[in-house]
């Protein structure tokens, strides 16, 4: 039996030479920018919040710590070898093809049902500020939309993600620079808060580890977004530079908008408001300073945060089919390319999603959660297979092709096992909590199944 995790090494500019590359470096500097400003973190952060309370300051940090390894590393391999199927390419290659199926595959489904689901909540905000009218159709539209946009050219989902995130951008900076005023006292109908909101109302800590524990769990999952720029990179002028820019500048991206953030609201915020949880952070924050329709403001954002990563993940999805499928992993006509977009792996996965918002209104009580349960720990599971590719493919790079290294990984391989200690510690921690257990399990029985298919179908290739 041959060598399976052999496969063809492609120089950097030949990888997926059927895609056009119609990204420009303007569209991924703004991509790896606005990728990290998502609807999680706009949305999702107010039960961390009010679980951990202002050590979910801590709670980001140690998650954004763990993500900024895992991009250095997902960064070093895609500017060495750029390709639409980002890590999933680099898992065939490191591990073998069995890794490559399961991580491709496993990330298209969180992708397509994510895309769903950011559909629904933006329906959500728009029939607020139009009663009566149908929230499917709604869904529908952004849908057709976005499939449309994917469909037409590459640089249409670059254009589109380059004004999203240009808003995303302006508007958290905006509601850092009006925080760090109002903390400082020198915004117009404020004081300076102080201390009092990080250390009364029961402490720092008010709920304990577990409560710290719960809000590591939130924030672990809020940081999505952040692997579109190295699938984007295969189509842009220049990879490898798009690549090495924008993970140099995700620390920097991950502790200003993330953490820097998390610290303004529970300065100003008392942990424990029911606003906090009722209205978002967010908007309890812009409304204890004073602002003036800071709801509706904020709504237009997170609005703008939903359409961005539909957008987002309809492309990210529709290049991981193609490059599983150039790669012998799946159906051939998800392959087909023409005006040098995968419009067949575009509307698969636009139709994808639209089943899912179909699920959450015909099976809203069993298919529904299985299927969201089932995706809740893909992420973790993909980013184990980053770290281990990452560290199989170093050494191979170093001594085969050393000047494809434009991105290095920090103190190798010290960080990739702390790394990969940490993602195990998640793990744990998931399993300790009755909410996100069964989210481990699910997760655990798809990505199980999705490698012995993956390895089945290399067996049986290897003996052709």
């Amino acid at each position: 039996m041959p060598n399976s995790t052999t496969t063809v090494e492609t120089p950097p500019q030949a990888a997926d030479a059927t895609l056009s590359h119609g990204l420009k470096q303007r569209h991924l500097s703004m991509i790896a920018l606005g990728g990290v400003i998502g609807a999680g973190l706009f949305v999702g952060s107010g039960a961390g919040i009010a679980a951990a309370g202002p050590s979910i300051v801590i709670a980001y940090t140690l998650s954004g710590l763990l993500v900024m390894l895992v991009m250095r590393m997902l960064g070093e391999m895609s500017a060495a070898y750029p390709s639409s199927g980002s890590f999933s390419a680099h898992a065939e290659r490191a591990i073998g093809p069995w890794a490559g199926f399961t991580a491709g595959w496993s990330f298209w489904v969180l992708l397509c049902t994510a895309v769903g689901l950011e559909g629904i909540g933006a329906a959500k905000i728009v029939t607020g500020w139009l009663p009566g009218t149908p929230e499917w159709a709604w869904v529908a539209l952004f849908m057709v939309v976005f499939c449309v946009t994917n469909l037409a050219a590459v640089k249409n989902f670059g254009e589109f993600e380059f004004w999203f995130a240009a808003l995303k951008v302006g508007a958290i900076s905006l509601f850092l620079v009006l925080g760090v005023l109002a903390i400082a006292g020198v915004l117009p109908g404020t004081d300076a808060p102080g201390t009092a909101n990080l250390t009364g109302e029961g402490g720092f800590l008010p709920n304990g580890s577990e409560g710290l524990v719960i809000g590591l769990l939130a924030s672990v999952f809020a940081y999505g977004g952040l692997e579109t720029v190295t699938i984007a990179a295969a189509e842009s002028e220049d990879p490898v530079r798009g690549v090495a820019g924008a993970v140099r500048t995700a620390m920097w991206r991950i502790a200003l908008f993330y953490i820097g953030s998390m610290a303004v609201i529970v300065t100003l915020v008392p942990w424990d408001s029911e606003a906090v949880v009722a209205n978002g952070p967010y908007v309890a924050a812009l409304q204890h300073i004073g602002i003036p329709g800071a709801g509706q403001v904020m709504n237009v954002v997170i609005l703008v945060a939903l359409l961005s990563a539909m957008n987002a993940n309809i492309y990210g999805s529709s290049r991981i089919a193609y490059s599983l499928v150039e790669r012998g992993q799946g159906p051939k006509v998800l392959g087909r390319v023409s005006g040098g977009v995968p419009r067949t792996a575009v509307l698969a996965s636009s139709v994808f999603g639209f089943v899912c918002v179909a699920l959450s209104y015909w099976r809203p009580d069993d298919v529904f959660p299985w299927l969201l349960n089932m995706i809740g720990a893909v992420v973790l599971v993909v980013w184990i297979l980053i770290a281990v590719s990452q560290l199989r493919l170093r050494r191979r790079l170093e001594r085969e092709s050393p000047q494809n290294l434009a991105v290095r990984m920090w103190a190798f391989p010290w960080l990739t096992w702390v790394a990969l200690a940490g993602m195990a510690a998640i793990f744990v921690l998931m399993a300790r909590e009755p909410g996100t257990r069964v989210q481990l399990y699910w997760t655990g029985g798809m990505t199980a199944v999705l490698a012995a298919v993956g390895y089945a179908w290399q067996k049986a290739r290897a003996e052709r």
